[in-house]
């Protein structure tokens, strides 16, 4: 698997983006998304990071016609809330760390975001976004957080 995935980082991105705007929990994002518009994200994304994210969102939020939900992980946060490159970084990395190849990167983002990590991962009053890569894939395959 390709480290330091450019692409990969900004569909992640792009999916905490939407759910913070759509107020959705992100595994519900990828839901709405569906696998071939985040495979498309994917495939464009050099070309799509070229215009605002709050531009790209839009027109996904409108293409899938993404509803506003009640899920403010933000809101709820108590620190400093971090921002959506971070969190798409950490799923990046996490994805990057299971992947078994290059081939099979968006089923195996697909099965992360839906996964039981995932609340966790967006908890952002604990600490587990901001551990190491090594110990958040350990945790990821191991079922729980160590």
């Amino acid at each position: 698997m390709m480290k330091n995935n450019s692409a990969l980082f900004f569909t992640c991105s792009l999916i905490e983006y939407i759910g913070r705007e759509q107020k959705l929990s992100r595994d519900k994002v990828v839901e709405y998304l569906g696998k071939d518009i985040i495979q498309r994200i994917y495939r464009y994304s050099d070309v799509l990071h070229c215009e605002p994210i709050e531009k790209t969102a839009d027109e996904y939020i409108n293409i899938k016609s993404i509803p506003k939900g009640d899920y403010d992980n933000v809101s709820k946060c108590r620190y400093d809330v971090p921002d959506y490159w971070t969190i798409g970084e950490v799923y990046e990395r996490l994805v990057e760390d299971i992947a078994e190849s290059d081939e099979n990167v968006i089923e195996t983002l697909i099965k992360v975001y839906t996964s039981w990590i995932t609340p966790h991962l967006s908890n952002y009053n604990s600490d587990l976004y901001y551990q190491s890569r090594e110990y958040i894939a350990e945790c990821y395959k191991s079922n729980q957080i160590l």
